[in-house]
């Protein structure tokens, strides 16, 4: 076994890969830019090594840098992590040059793969399943209808130079693909100046669903059961599961039997995933093949007691896999929530800036309950713009799917994030989604359930009472101590009222109560009565209560007459007056927001990249103004509508924060 291993890579994954290696008793190499000086990543390993600027570009991807690191620490076998150099053939090749191990598969299979035209081919004469289609020139609308009828409708007409849905029509019918075929050819040729069209089949009802494959140097290869994948925003994914609630038993058993006759069509060995698209006929069709570790890996390590990174390095270090495929079995259910650096009431736009507030629910390890986080961040520490936005990767896991989604409903009301813009509330509100929680969701649940983009949860009635009665309660121990303090009155019981009117969400709910030892009993207006219990303390940012023998837990702060209360994914402002100030609230005015319709703000903290307007310069609707970059991403912001750009505030090299003026208009 390897004595030390150098970890290529940054944040929660070099985190992840730090903790297994320690378990078996090796030696890590940590590589850091500049950026990353402090990052916790650096702090856990036994050695760091500097490899250069904050830009991946200059650091993290240079492989001469990682390269030299490795020389210098005396590493004998590399872990690349995901992303980086995980699946760069270049740079595996370069270690086996100089006789260090990559801890992934042989460069033949991470090549083989890596190209779509030629995976697909490969998956095809392995057996597995790929789209149908014809990839070949198509004559005229003839020939397109009948190779649409050969496949079977519904099929996608394509331009094979397109992109960005030009040339790209779906055909349901023979009609449909006679039409289809000539407005492709035609649109093709105008905006790609290529006229040539393929067509294949279009799947209905699309479920992305990956089947974990693990195999050694020995000839023994094994899937590790699938992972759900489909809840994801731009082809990026937010929410994974394992196991799937859709796959029955005999189609996890083909597709996992199909990866492995991929994985061996190439000489895979290690971990890798093997990507399909399912249809709701549970038709499956390969999509690609991933030739490294992957992020949402620790569901199939809840679901399966595999420590799939340990598997890997064992792999790497030539020893047989010490499992078979009857020993791999589906123990309950795990759900993996990714928690980004981004604002989901902007458009889910990239956020930077300090952590001022970082606290992950306790992890816990139990026959009944896990709660499992992957983070590579802490409190007090910078999120920057210069890497992936990803801050955790919290998991649960539970004996039954219901259970794993309490679980993480729970673990996500509890997780404490200030200083930056993240997720949160936008996982919280997917748990509690109907489609999600029947299992019946596609790969556009996002962009069919969320149209307009994330604005936050409204609770219902329900929900909102709850909250409301744990308010006043919470609110009568605040004036308790508020009273103590002031030292007006020795017996402070007298002094603090029992009638209240809480305020939130536009809704006035006048309450009693009436406290003990105990508790305190809510009664409202129509006469319900909630219980409340709780050892919350004024200041206390997260209060754990039980209203009605049910838990509830809230994010508290302070606002202005008020509290600032989060739970479920709403975030709210509640106020508690006694009956004469809600009363008297009716009467003061609503404070304006301010006019900024003829100014173009930065929606988040990033680098000016380009600007593409001059000052006095008529602009039109959807045109280009400037260039963001944050989290490797760049951002065109556009104009909203005609104007006249009267001031330029900032030029390309300059850093923005969050809702700077960039630009202002007549």
């Amino acid at each position: 076994m390897f004595k030390k291993i150098l970890i290529a890579n940054r944040g929660e994954i070099a985190c992840r890969v730090i903790k297994s290696a320690q378990k078996m008793g090796i030696k890590t190499v940590a590589i850091y830019s500049d950026a990353d000086r402090n990052a916790l990543h650096v702090r856990m390993a036994d050695e760091a090594v500097r490899i250069g600027p904050p830009q991946a570009n200059q650091s993290y991807i240079v492989i001469d840098k990682v390269m030299e690191a490795i020389r210098k620490t005396g590493a004998e076998a590399v872990h690349p992590g995901y992303g980086f150099l995980s699946e760069n053939p270049r740079f595996a090749e370069a270690l086996r040059k100089e006789g260090i191990v990559f801890i992934g598969p042989p460069v033949g299979a991470i090549e083989a793969m890596g190209d779509k035209i030629t995976s697909k081919k490969l998956a095809d004469e392995a057996g597995v399943s790929t789209v149908p289609g014809h990839m070949g020139l198509i004559e005229d609308a003839d020939e397109a209808v009948k190779i649409s009828t050969e496949i079977g409708y519904p099929v996608m007409i394509k331009a094979s130079a397109g992109g960005g849905g030009k040339g790209m029509r779906i055909a349901w019918n023979d009609a449909e693909a006679r039409e289809g075929f000539q407005s492709s050819k035609n649109e093709a040729a105008s905006s790609f100046g290529d006229d040539r069209i393929f067509i294949e089949k279009f799947v209905t009802q699309p479920r992305h669903i990956e089947i974990q494959v693990l195999a050694d140097k020995h000839g023994n290869t094994l899937y590790l059961n699938e992972r759900e994948c489909s809840i994801q925003r731009r082809n990026q994914k937010v929410i994974e599961e394992a196991p799937s609630p859709f796959l029955d038993e005999a189609t996890r058993k083909a597709m996992g039997e199909q990866a492995c006759a991929l994985a061996a069509a190439v000489d895979y060995s290690s971990a890798g995933t093997v990507e399909f698209i399912v249809d709701g006929d549970k038709n499956f069709y390969f999509l690609e093949m991933n030739t490294r570790l992957q992020v949402e890996h620790p569901v199939t390590e809840l679901i399966t007691g595999i420590d799939i990174v340990e598997q890997m390095i064992r792999v790497a270090a030539g020893e047989k896999l010490s499992m078979t495929q009857d020993d791999i079995g589906i123990n309950g259910w795990s759900i993996e929530s990714r928690l980004y650096a981004e604002d989901p009431y902007r458009g889910f736009l990239p956020s930077i800036g300090r952590l001022t507030r970082y606290r992950p629910p306790a992890e816990l390890l139990s026959d009944k309950h896990i709660v499992r986080n992957d983070t590579g961040v802490y409190e007090g520490g910078e999120i920057s713009m210069y890497y992936d936005p990803m801050i955790a990767k919290l998991c649960t896991w539970a004996p039954d799917r219901a259970q794993a989604i309490e679980a993480m409903r729970v673990a996500l009301d509890s997780f404490e994030i200030e200083g930056i813009g993240h997720n949160l509330p936008f996982l919280s509100a997917v748990m509690d989604h109907p489609k999600f929680v029947s299992g019946d969701m596609t790969t556009a649940f996002i962009e069919e359930e969320y149209p307009g983009g994330f604005a936050g949860v409204e609770l219902d009635e329900t929900a909102l009472r709850r909250v409301a009665s744990a308010a006043a309660a919470m609110n009568r121990v605040a004036e308790i101590r508020r009273t103590r303090v002031s030292g007006r009155m020795d017996n402070h019981e007298r002094k603090v009222g029992t009638d209240w009117v809480v305020v939130a969400q536009g809704v006035e709910m006048p309450v009693t109560i009436q406290a003990d030892r105990e508790g305190a009993t809510v009664r409202h207006a129509d006469g319900t009565e909630m219980r409340v219990s709780s050892d919350w303390l004024p200041g206390q940012a997260l209060a754990k209560l039980d209203v009605d023998g049910s838990p509830l837990i809230l994010k508290i702060g302070r606002a202005t007459g008020g509290y600032r209360i989060r739970t479920r994914g709403a975030d709210l402002k509640v106020m508690v007056y006694t009956p004469r100030q809600a009363e008297m609230a009716h009467h003061i005015p609503e404070k304006a927001e301010a006019d900024t319709s003829k100014l173009l703000l930065c929606p988040m903290p990033g680098l000016m990249v380009k600007m593409d307007v001059e000052e006095g310069e008529a602009v039109e609707a959807g045109q280009a103004l400037c260039t963001i970059e944050a989290m490797k991403m760049e951002n065109i912001l556009r104009a909203e509508r005609k104007g006249v750009v009267s001031k330029i505030n900032a030029a390309a090299g300059d850093s923005l924060a969050v809702d700077e003026v960039i630009l202002e208009f007549e």
